[in-house]
């Protein structure tokens, strides 16, 4: 297995200070500073932007090897982590780690996940060496109040199939849900279908399931129920989301290793 990483000696970014990828020193980072007003404005004129470059079609054929992502912050709230992993489906491996941290420049604001989380994801991503066919996101993609989540903003800005695999509902309502694995109800707002909910294994609490890019919903509901095995959650966004809390326990101690290699697990 392949280990990336873009973080220093001791846990921390690979960035000076109060730097990240799109953004810089001096800007405004909660609601009581001067031109928050203004920020939040562009954020939701990024995501219509954003938004009207979504492609959604088939993903056809599903792919054997998947990304997936998820994030992590430091015991103070300053540096955000993310970890990216390729998942092979057939052999039910992690092949490939990458490994990422920033400095945190922002609190969370409801709808604007991918400005606070996306920069960090997106250079761990970029880290990867091995080919994907589609990214799994612990978040929504379509099924947001903009239809322009993380999922969608991030698989959009890097032009890759993305799907959205929420825990949590951000908005819209469904209806009654069969307890079996594999049972879906559409996720609305309004009238309008945003998403679906899915139960991936018997009896236990449904996932939230959305287009992010190159992707249709039915697709993505087959393809995140193919990326499971006894889980809740689909292997990929699970195994980032183990990656990433071993990162951050380390992180004191952590040597970052530049394209190194290990064993993966089995």
């Amino acid at each position: 297995m392949k280990i990336h990483s873009a973080i220093h000696a001791g846990g921390t970014p690979a960035l000076p200070a109060g730097r990240w990828d799109g953004g810089a020193p001096g800007m405004p980072r909660g609601k009581s500073d001067s031109g928050w007003a203004a920020l939040v404005a562009e954020w939701k004129a990024t995501q219509a932007r954003l938004r009207q470059r979504m492609i959604v079609s088939p993903l056809e054929p599903l792919p054997r090897f998947v990304a997936g992502v998820d994030c992590a912050f430091s015991a103070d709230k300053k540096t955000i982590f993310a970890a990216a992993v390729v998942y092979d489906r057939e052999t039910q491996r992690v092949i490939e780690v990458a490994h990422a941290a920033l400095p945190m420049n922002f609190p969370y604001v409801p709808g604007f996940l991918s400005f606070r989380e996306g920069p960090a994801v997106k250079q761990a991503i970029r880290l990867l060496r091995h080919e994907f066919g589609a990214i799994l996101f612990d978040g929504h993609g379509f099924a947001h109040p903009r239809r322009c989540g993380i999922a969608s903003h991030l698989a959009i800005e890097l032009d890759q199939p993305g799907i959205g695999v929420a825990k949590s509902r951000l908005i819209g309502a469904f209806g009654k849900l069969p307890l079996k694995a594999g049972a879906t109800a559409p996720l609305l707002d309004g009238e309008e279908q945003i998403g679906a909910v899915l139960r991936t294994q018997k009896g236990i609490r449904p996932v939230f399931v959305s287009v992010g890019h190159r992707v249709d919903l039915a697709s993505a509901v087959q393809f995140v129920l193919a990326c499971c095995t006894r889980y809740r959650i689909p292997e990929p966004t699970r195994q980032a989301d183990i990656e990433v809390a071993k990162l951050k326990s380390r992180s004191a101690a952590f040597t970052p290793l530049h394209c190194s290699h290990g064993f993966g697990r089995s």
